[in-house]
């Protein structure tokens, strides 16, 4: 699409400067009847930054009018993406709130702490201890610590098993693999 509005913009442009010599041209002519071809250039010459000028108003409009265009396509996508993320929120709102149950459940089987039971959830969402730390205003051993704790409490070797845990039964089972 971009290519053709180019080659719409370089038919326009060229037609305003024909249409801007002709005229000018021409009024030079009926002006001025007996005229030289001399005088005749040099009116041309004059008429150059007059031609310029309307070819440069031409590509310019032809330009931002695309680019608006573009842009309203844009804002478009953005404003469908973010609906669908509404919709897809509020649609599974009820799911999220009954895993995020069983979850505190599980942890409660387990006797996590408070402590244990934020790293917990915060190595489940995908945070590395580092970040843990920074978000709890913690040390980073600290948090090490909890995440041990919480592994060996539910007798788990580290962070994937802790996350296939809970993924376990949310996901379709893979053919040939029970």
């Amino acid at each position: 699409m971009s290519e053709r509005i180019d080659r719409r913009t370089r038919l326009a442009a060229a037609a305003a400067v024909a249409l801007g010599v002709a005229l000018f041209v021409g009024l030079e002519l009926f002006d001025e009847p007996g005229a030289t071809p001399v005088e005749l250039m040099l009116d041309l010459l004059e008429a150059t930054p007059i031609v310029l000028a309307t070819l440069g108003v031409v590509v310019l409009f032809r330009v931002t009018r695309h680019r608006s265009a573009e842009h309203q396509h844009v804002l478009r996508d953005l404003e469908i993406a973010r609906l669908q993320g509404q919709r897809w929120r509020s649609e599974s709102r009820s799911l999220l709130n009954g895993l995020g149950e069983a979850i505190d459940a599980q942890f409660i089987r387990w006797n996590l702490t408070d402590s244990e039971r934020e790293v917990a959830l915060l190595l489940l969402k995908g945070l590395s201890t580092q970040e843990i730390a920074a978000v709890q205003a913690r040390a980073e051993r600290t948090v090490r610590e909890n995440a041990r704790s919480v592994y060996s409490k539910a007798d788990l070797p580290g962070r994937a098993a802790l996350s296939a845990f809970f993924l376990e039964d949310l996901l379709a089972p893979i053919e040939g693999l029970n």
